[in-house]
């Protein structure tokens, strides 16, 4: 008779913890694959991407949603058109806004003069402005509350761990791998016994 050596390495059905554990880490690598995806890829394509932080837009992107801005020719502008702008010096809001058009109008040069409203608010900006540039964001599409993880990522801790732990698990895999292998090849040099 005829038999080999024992291998602890060969394929053995996967307990119910371990198949948890791959399950789990297979998900987190995913995830963590579609947020590069949804921070890189929409650049690829033209679009600019804005998280929503404030809640003046509520009803058409609510707080932590990510607006993805395409750049249109400023003439294309409409009323009801939503952009991303931002307000002239001494209007109050610091940083980027995104509000809807509510009238556009001519300033003393005959150039687009524009008024925006939040789609939450009771009334219009009361500033006006002139756009400088040929062109100007305006919102493409959105996406619900994913904004918060972006604004998360901002945050060093919850940046090196996002980063870290699914780098850390892909070590950990091909390690794991590379040590079966190499059990492997031991056992299949290992003398034949024979009784």
């Amino acid at each position: 008779m005829t038999t080999q050596a024992y291998d602890p390495y060969r394929w053995q059905p996967r307990s119910p913890r371990k198949r948890v554990v791959k399950a789990a880490a297979t998900a987190l690598c995913v995830a963590c694959l579609a947020l590069a995806a949804l921070m890189l890829l929409p650049g690829l394509f033209g679009y600019e991407r804005y998280v929503i932080t404030s809640g003046s837009m509520t009803g058409a992107y609510d707080r932590g949603s990510i607006v993805f801005d395409e750049v249109v020719p400023v003439s294309e502008l409409r009323v009801g058109d939503v952009i991303t702008y931002t307000p002239p010096p001494g209007s109050g809001p610091s940083g980027m806004i995104t509000h809807r058009i509510d009238s556009i109008g001519s300033d003393q040069f005959g150039r687009p003069l524009f008024r925006t409203k939040g789609d939450a608010n009771e009334t219009a900006d009361p500033w006006t402005f002139t756009l400088d540039e040929p062109t100007q964001a305006r919102v493409a599409f959105h996406i619900p509350y994913v904004g918060y993880l972006f604004a998360a990522l901002t945050v060093r801790p919850v940046r090196l761990l996002v980063i870290g732990l699914p780098a850390l698990l892909l070590a950990l895999g091909v390690l794991a791998g590379l040590r079966r292998e190499a059990h492997r090849a031991a056992a299949a040099e290992a003398p034949e016994v024979r009784s």
